[in-house]
């Protein structure tokens, strides 16, 4: 089991590129937070980030607070704002403008992206995408937590650059549109976002908490593989622990140390993500779901769910 590809799928990972800036400096392109525009670009879904990758040319992108240092993005770059931060992408560090709240929305009778030729000076020229990618926040996200406000994607040739050159590609393709490019062009996007997560975690140091840590740790690792894969098998903490190779009590002590909440707590989060994903088909109903996700009786799932959610699922299934 893929426990990374298997929570992208469960979280329904969605990529969209939306502008094509072309620009000469100094410029700027400035980005609202996502509280304001999330449900205009990336509807239907719980949380959005917004990214940023610049096909050529320099720039900065800090967050608008300025809070942290800004990013420092060299040609083939990207940036991703996980945290829904307003934010700018410039020229020079310290440019600032302000959003355009007109361009923000989904188009229903043309193809993304839009493109924007910059009104800025006679300096170096450079040309930037930029895009969002929508998920599910619940009931069970673990990715969303454990990314930092800003996370650059870096282009070297170690970490691979076939999600740039697909978005490359693409774009060549709106200038002579093809059927298929704004799902190119997406798709696309959402690799840039997994290859961010992989370069995220191959960073992160030894001593590192949080989910991400615990996919690379052998014994969680093969925890999370068993987990994912056989979601609806009766786990125990002794079952868990002795297909990992591992006694039970270092295995908990393990899990909960480096992951943040003990295993079995964790797996009937997992669940409840699973189980809401099947209630959104046609033809699943709620005992279905239950038993699918290992679940006894409909009554147990229902009271784990409301706890997690805030609701049963049956109301939460009627929102959605």
């Amino acid at each position: 089991m893929d426990v990374l590809s298997d929570v992208l799928n469960a979280v329904r990972l969605t990529g969209a590129i939306y502008f094509e800036v072309r620009a000469r400096a100094p410029w700027v392109a400035e980005s609202p937070s996502v509280a304001e525009i999330g449900a205009r670009v990336m509807p239907g879904f719980e949380h959005v980030i917004a990214f940023h990758f610049l096909l050529s040319g320099a720039g900065f992108a800090p967050v608008a607070d300025e809070s942290e240092p800004p990013v420092r993005l060299e040609e083939g770059d990207a940036v991703i704002f996980a945290g829904g931060d307003s934010h700018f992408v410039s020229s020079q560090h310290k440019i600032r403008g302000e959003p355009n709240l007109n361009y923000y929305y989904a188009p229903k009778d043309r193809s993304l992206p839009f493109v924007i030729d910059h009104p800025g000076g006679e300096g170096d020229s450079a040309r930037l995408i930029c895009g969002f990618i929508g998920c599910d926040a619940g009931p069970f996200n673990p990715i969303v937590g454990v990314l930092p406000r800003t996370l650059r994607v870096r282009s070297a040739p170690e970490h691979g650059t076939l999600s740039q050159e697909l978005i490359r590609r693409a774009l060549q393709e709106t200038e002579r549109p093809r059927a298929g490019g704004e799902t190119f062009l997406a798709k696309a996007s959402e690799l840039l976002f997994l290859q961010a997560l992989r370069q995220y975690a191959d960073d992160l140091p030894l001593e590192a908490k949080g989910w991400l840590a615990g996919l690379r740790d052998p014994h969680i690792g093969a925890a999370l593989r068993l987990m994912h894969g056989r979601v609806d098998e009766s786990w125990t903490l002794e079952t868990l622990a002795r297909s990992v190779g591992v006694s039970r009590s270092v295995f908990v002590g393990r899990f909960t140390h480096v992951m943040g909440v003990p295993p079995m707590q964790y797996l009937g989060n997992w669940r409840l993500q699973v189980a809401a994903r099947l209630l959104l088909r046609e033809n699943m109903n709620i005992a279905q779901a239950a038993s699918a996700v290992g679940y006894e009786s409909e009554a147990a799932f229902n009271r784990a769910f409301k706890r997690r959610v805030g609701m049963p699922p049956g109301a939460w299934r009627r929102t959605r």
